[in-house]
């Protein structure tokens, strides 16, 4: 069973307001931590021994930048929880390198559309593969995944989860979505998936969680999701255009007036109240001016009235190694390293009902002495992302 044990030593730093009301700061971060495996019960089988280097890397970056609130995407999922309890036990709750052990109490597993049968022919192969462990499998299955599980998410956090009123859309249809950018066969002109397919796909290639944390008794709304990145496909774009909609999702969520359409895994409808206070984070996929991502794709966050627009995390890291690369976009942004040059892929929104004090990506350059936390070039070390942290002002609310 997953620790729920109350945390006594607490790192907040409070904050003064000119009428005297007091409010918290805490440090937001989200992580594609790259503890995927290529086979189910791999990784809870390296997390069993507390000297793995690559999860050891992840933990230490994890101790040295210290989020209050930590989403990890390309975790594999397992229900019980064994792997992020190892995680903790093995590796977060002991020093890496001389720096300070951290626990987190309360702990969040979203379950995944990834490497769940579909018993459908998604990839229209011609073929309906049920059989895991292979690429056919995964262009098969709900979300892509060589098992069930594979490539999961998890959310820690060292404030209480209020887990009755979490809000998932695993199951919610892609076509129920109004003008959804289903994609269409390039060849023929008719609809890339067949009307049996539809009445099934699923939007999220993960799932989309609304995940309300307890702040010293103001209520925070992680809105975690990790939507497919918009390539591994062809001309018809069916990643591209799944990620549009997997991110106008969350932009349809945050739109009182747009989200009478959208139900949960619970039946319940509707988006998130006007006044909430929240934070859209994730490996999003989608950069706003490079890379392969439809037109518009992450705007219709960056865009959001309800987004704050005061944050920007950057890194020197990331500047540096985008000097060789063909950019349009600003190089100090990216969050990932790649083949073609730095993305920006991974991003915490806050709400602009919330105050932003700091932000940063843990992107060390080559004279930090914590470089070889993430390498150098495009040699994955860690992670093929970097870390995205903002700190936040929460006001304490009646």
């Amino acid at each position: 069973m997953l620790r729920q044990i109350a945390f006594t030593t607490l790192s907040l730093i409070l904050w003064a307001f000119p009428q005297g009301a007091i409010a918290t700061t805490l440090r937001v971060a989200t992580f594609n931590a790259y503890l995927n495996r290529p086979s189910e019960g791999q990784l809870i089988q390296d997390l069993r021994s507390p000297d793995d280097p690559q999860i050891r890397a992840v933990a230490e970056i994890i101790q040295r930048t210290r989020p209050d609130i930590l989403l990890l995407q390309e975790f594999d999922y397992d229900p019980t929880g064994e792997g992020i309890q190892l995680f903790q036990e093995n590796y977060l709750d002991v020093s890496q390198n001389g720096a300070e052990p951290l626990s987190y109490p309360y702990v969040y597993l979203p379950p995944t559309n990834t490497g769940l049968p579909s018993g459908q022919d998604f990839d229209n192969d011609g073929a309906v593969t049920m059989t895991p462990g292979d690429r056919a499998y995964g262009g098969d299955s709900f979300g892509f995944g060589f098992f069930p599980g594979q490539y999961g998410m998890v959310l820690l956090s060292r404030y209480p989860i209020d887990q009755d009123n979490i809000r998932t859309f695993q199951t919610f249809r892609w076509r129920d979505m109004p003008g959804a950018l289903l994609p269409s066969n390039p060849t023929t002109g008719e609809p890339w998936y067949s009307e049996e397919a539809l009445a099934i796909f699923r939007l999220s290639s993960k799932n989309h969680a609304d995940i309300p944390v307890d702040v010293n008794g103001t209520t925070l709304h992680l809105l975690a999701s990790h939507p497919t990145p918009p390539i591994f496909d062809g001309e018809e774009d069916r990643n591209g255009r799944r990620n549009h909609d997997e991110l106008r999702l969350w932009a349809d969520y945050l739109s009182p007036q747009e989200a009478g359409y959208l139900y949960d895994d619970a039946g319940n409808t509707g988006g998130l109240p006007a006044n909430a206070h929240f934070v859209v984070l994730g490996d999003l996929n989608a950069d706003p001016r490079d890379g392969d991502a439809y037109p518009g794709a992450i705007a219709q966050l960056l865009d959001h009235p309800r987004i704050n627009r005061n944050v920007s995390p950057s890194s020197i890291g990331a500047l540096r190694f985008g000097t060789a690369d063909p950019h349009i976009g600003p190089a100090a942004l990216d969050t990932a390293p790649t083949p073609v040059g730095g993305l920006r892929l991974d991003y915490v929104l806050p709400s602009n009902t919330l105050d932003i004090l700091d932000s940063g990506v843990f992107w060390p350059t080559e004279n930090d002495p914590l470089v070889y936390l993430v390498g150098q070039g495009r040699d994955v070390v860690s992670s093929d992302h970097r870390l995205v942290w903002v700190d936040l002002v929460i006001p304490d609310e009646p």
